[in-house]
Order: C-alpha cells, then structure tokens, then sequence
C-alpha cells in the first residue's frame, strides 16, 4: 500500500497560459529529492478543468517519462463525463501511471446509485488501481460513507481521497471499513488543516497541497505520526498550520501557485477563469510563508 506524502502537482505555466514542461520536470525532481512518496499528476490543483485532452495526455506522459519508476505517479483522470474519466484512465494505464485518482463528478449532481455506477464503470473497463476523490465543496455531489464500501468491494478501486473535512465521519469509515476485513483500502486526507487528525485516526497519507511548498515537513509529519511520534508529528503540523489556512485564501491552485511563483519554483502563469492572487492576499501568504520557513522574512 502507498503511504505517506502525495503531491497534488501543479500544472507549471508561462505568463500567456501555455504549458512549461520543463518546470514541470524540475518540480518532479525537486519533490523527488525532498522525499515524496508520489504525485499526483494533473489532478484539480493541477488545473485539470482548464487543460484540453491533449495536454491532459501530455502532461501524464511527461510525468511517467520523467519520472521513470523513481516514485509513484498517480494520474488524475477523473471527469463528469463517464466516458471522458474511462478514455483519460484508459491512456493512463497506456503510458505507465501507476494509479489514477477519479473526482466524484461535478455540476451533474449524481445520486448515489448514480455515483456508484460511474465509478464501477471506470474500474470494470481499465484495469489501473483507482482512487476515488470526495470534494464535496467543489463537486456539490458528496459520495457518502456507504457508496464508499460499496465501491470498495469492486476489483481495483483501492482507496479514498478524503477532502470532507469531516474527522467525525472518517472515523466512521475507517471503523466500518475494518469491520469488513478491508485494511488494505488506502485512505489519505485530502484535507491539510485536518490531515494530521485523520493520519492519527488510521489514515495512510496525504495528498496534501502544502506539501506544494513545503514537502520535507509534511514528509517528516507523516513518518512520525506512522510510527506515533506525536509530539514530532503536532510541532511540525503547528509550523504549518497558518499556511494551512491561508494555502485556501482564494480558490485552490491560485495561492498555492502564488506562493510557488514566490519561492521561484515555477513561473506565475494561470489558466482562466482562474484570476492571479488578488493583491490584499500577498501579505497574508507571505507572512504564512515566512513562518513556515518556505521564504525568509
């Protein structure tokens, strides 16, 4: 099972909104060094509602290419098209990802039933490891703790990305789930300013958008809540929690690549109808940086 710390990688841009491979790359290689488990491959903070299905593929491949076996790539190939998240899944496994991340469809607003046939779909039709991700205050459509194992049963749908929030609910899940022998169901937080919490509850990692700039501490935050070191594990959380907050200032990925453009990892390039940072939000970042020590004062 993967463990740890997962980057939602961003999708790196020129100033004019084209792609930058090559800051993509030195990314990849930057994670890597700091000790990541995997990333996360033009997932929703890696733009992946504003990127075309061409770029979509290319952005999967140069990650499979570039990284070449060093960590884990899981693509994100979810869709509120079925047949969409099947065709981008079914290339995923083409090119060598070594698992997929599929977002509860958004805007449609599927019941359960819906929800559950959507996800059987994609697992029935590619054989790739799938991850589901719950974002409810993105997708409005909520897959509940009960689709949840239901899905679980089916042949490669092997765990959950768990962006609720919801520390009560996931305690719920991870209960239910050990009562039907389903340890081997990976969960990880999708949620920073709670990720700690769930770890310690019996989450097996995060996909963590602080870990965009700050990936040695949320590496070192996993190891140590995996081993119970919860002393190590609360002071590193407590060094981030300011950044937590205001990582979400504005709608994910546009201060998370704000603060990247900031500490000279990638250049300030955003796809509308996503806007730069508004300016009364740089100072707040920036402090929240600065104590993270991702910046100096």
């Amino acid at each position: 099972m993967l463990t740890g710390c997962l980057i939602p990688i961003v999708t790196p841009m020129t100033p004019d909104g084209a792609l930058d491979l090559a800051s993509l790359k030195k990314l990849i290689d930057w994670y890597i060094d700091n000790g990541v488990a995997g990333i996360v491959i033009v997932g929703t903070t890696g733009e992946s509602p504003t990127v075309n299905f061409d770029e979509h593929h290319a952005l999967i491949r140069t990650a499979v290419e570039h990284v070449n076996g060093r960590i884990h790539v899981m693509a994100g190939t979810g869709g509120n098209s079925t047949q969409e998240a099947i065709e981008l899944t079914q290339y995923a496994q083409k090119i060598g990802a070594d698992s997929c991340l599929s977002v509860v469809p958004y805007y449609n607003k599927p019941s359960q039933e819906g929800l559950y046939r959507h996800f059987r779909a994609i697992a029935e039709k590619v054989d790739l490891p799938l991850v589901l991700y719950n974002v409810p205050g993105r997708t409005v459509a909520d897959l509940a703790n009960e689709t949840v194992l239901r899905l679980a049963e089916i042949p490669g749908i092997i765990g959950l990305k768990d962006a609720t929030g919801d520390i009560a609910r996931a305690t719920e899940l991870f209960k239910a789930l050990r009562l039907r022998g389903k340890t081997d169901f990976a969960l990880y937080s999708g949620d920073d300013i709670t990720s700690l919490a769930y770890l310690l509850l019996g989450g097996h990692g995060t996909i963590s958008v602080t870990a965009c700039v700050a990936p040695a501490k949320i590496v070192a935050m996993c190891a140590a809540a995996a081993i119970g070191n919860i002393k190590v594990a609360c002071a590193i959380n407590d060094k981030l929690l300011l950044l937590h907050r205001r990582l979400f200032i504005e709608g994910n990925p546009v201060p998370v690549k704000w603060a990247m453009a900031q500490m000279g990892l990638i250049p300030s390039g955003i796809r509308l109808p996503l806007a730069p940072l508004a300016e009364q939000f740089h100072r707040p970042l920036r402090e929240a940086l600065i104590e993270a020590e991702c910046l100096k004062n």
